[in-house]
């Protein structure tokens, strides 16, 4: 477990994934072991969703790939490319059409070992400001790989009736729990809100959309994405993939407490 610390902010980071950001005490990330997710934060990579209807397959220029729910860069390790006071990179490659085993089977899939036809190189960098956490995930790879792109950090709640903010609109976790599986889409946007005890902006760049999940009272995911996975069938999620293209793609997922913002010291 690794430590950046800037001022009252502390980020905790095991083996890639974000377990713990606290400012000026408050933890804003839910907590391993905690009712709700087993994880804190993961991404979802080549494919959003699941794909059991689909018979854990995906259609692609070079043929079907087997995935299950949310695709196989979750069952990849991070490697920690370098660290220094306030930042942290970590990355995960792939060799096309290498078998990687699926740790959902076979308590939670039926599908023992995944792959995926194209090599990628994805990085995972932590940046700590003065105003928040700035998260940068970049895509690498081969140019006509498709793929779509997700990040589903989960966030601790502490009162009866926190509320998500997207422009005008007020979500109630309620909402979000009747959703159910699926989770509530919440399309064309860029930056939510949290209103909890402490509240906390998630602004992004690249996604397009937020999709918000939780089955519980005491945490909410708050998800950008590049496509909601349900607006189509399982058979058909290729049709929300994009090519790659020549150029790295870089993705940025920045959290701002109300906190920082509010402090004298803050940037203007």
């Amino acid at each position: 477990m690794i430590e950046l610390k800037v001022g009252s902010q502390l980020v905790r980071v095991d083996r890639g994934e974000l377990i713990g950001y606290e400012v000026e005490g408050h933890e804003y990330i839910h907590q391993k072991g905690s009712p709700g997710w087993r994880q804190s934060d993961t991404e979802m990579f080549p494919i959003i969703g699941p794909t059991d209807e689909a018979g854990f397959k995906v259609a692609t220029p070079r043929g079907e790939a087997a995935q299950d729910q949310h695709g196989l860069l979750r069952e990849l390790p991070y490697t920690l490319e370098s660290q220094d006071e306030h930042q942290l990179i970590f990355s995960k490659s792939y060799d096309a059409g290498a078998w990687v085993r699926n740790s959902k089977f076979p308590l939670k899939s039926t599908a023992e070992w995944l792959r995926w036809p194209y090599e990628f190189r994805f990085t995972k960098q932590f940046r700590l400001l003065r105003e928040g956490l700035e998260i940068k995930l970049t895509v690498e790879g081969e140019a006509d790989m498709p793929f779509m792109l997700g990040y589903h950090p989960a966030f601790k709640l502490y009162t009866h009736s926190p509320v998500v903010l997207a422009g005008d609109k007020e979500i109630p976790l309620k909402a979000i729990m009747d959703a159910g599986s699926r989770a509530l889409e919440i399309p064309n946007c860029q930056t939510l809100t949290l209103q909890d005890a402490e509240h906390i902006t998630i602004k992004t760049q690249g996604f397009g959309h937020f999709m918000c999940w939780t089955e519980v009272e005491n945490m909410v995911c708050l998800e950008p994405i590049m496509f909601y996975p349900y607006a189509v069938s399982q058979e058909n999620l290729a049709e929300g993939m994009v090519a790659l293209g020549e150029e790295k793609r870089e993705f940025y997922i920045r959290l701002l407490p109300r906190i920082l913002q509010s402090s004298p010291d803050a940037p203007r």
